[in-house]
């Protein structure tokens, strides 16, 4: 029961806000993340060019936004998407068909991270941009253990129309046991390292969080897609 004196004080508004900021950047990652797979990829692949030369934009306006106080937030976590874009736009519009560099192309942005949490600015885009790195990360190295790679290779090089039988061929691999295994390992770690930060309160640990987790997501969509259609 609520005590009838009790009145809000300031720091009770500086909580809820913080709790609902909190819940927004998470929002906001989880969306950002889901982008360029759905949006960038199919761009990309016949707009390269335009894909990169957009990456003006998103800085752009990320800039604005950073500079007035209450939409600062935003712009930090658009900045950090940007890397993600830039990254996406080079590897998806040039070299798609060499899975050995995606990770290192979609590292392009990591100095400039580091540097970032180094002098303590740009936390929330900065852990956004590593956050979504880690799952890509992962999600590489689910392809390489369960032998995906050389069904990549293929999708890249053949028309997106002739692409579903490849795609049902890897559905296969991926519901083997070994596949199976390898799936529940790194899902239950991307589980726990995005779960975890969390329990800090923390905008960039969430913005951080809502990337990883996000990733669990979009890969799932992904296969059962390919193995639906």
């Amino acid at each position: 029961m609520v005590n009838p004196s009790y009145k809000p004080t300031e720091i009770d508004g500086k909580w809820r806000w913080q709790l609902q900021g909190n819940w927004g950047i998470f929002a906001a990652s989880a969306f950002l993340v889901s982008i360029p797979v759905f949006i960038e990829a199919p761009l990309v692949r016949n707009y390269p060019v335009l894909s990169v030369v957009i990456t003006l934009l998103w800085v752009s306006l990320g800039g604005i936004l950073i500079q007035r106080p209450q939409s600062k937030i935003w712009g930090d976590l658009i900045l950090g998407f940007s890397w993600s874009w830039l990254a996406g736009a080079i590897y998806w519009g040039w070299f798609r068909w060499e899975p050995a560099i995606h990770l290192p192309i979609e590292s392009i942005g990591v100095p400039l991270a580091v540097w970032a949490l180094w002098k303590g600015f740009g936390k929330i885009g900065s852990l956004f941009y590593l956050g979504s790195l880690l799952g890509t990360a992962i999600t590489d190295l689910y392809f390489y253990q369960v032998g995906l790679i050389d069904h990549w290779k293929q999708i890249m090089q053949v028309d997106p129309t002739l692409a579903m039988p490849i795609l049902q061929q890897a559905i296969v691999q991926v519901w083997t046991p070994w596949g199976t295994a390898w799936a529940i390992v790194l899902v239950n770690f991307l589980l726990a390292v995005g779960i975890i930060p969390l329990g800090t309160k923390q905008l960039h640990w969430y913005a951080f969080s809502g990337a990883v987790l996000t990733t669990i997501v979009v890969d799932s969509l992904f296969f059962w897609f390919a193995g639906h259609a």
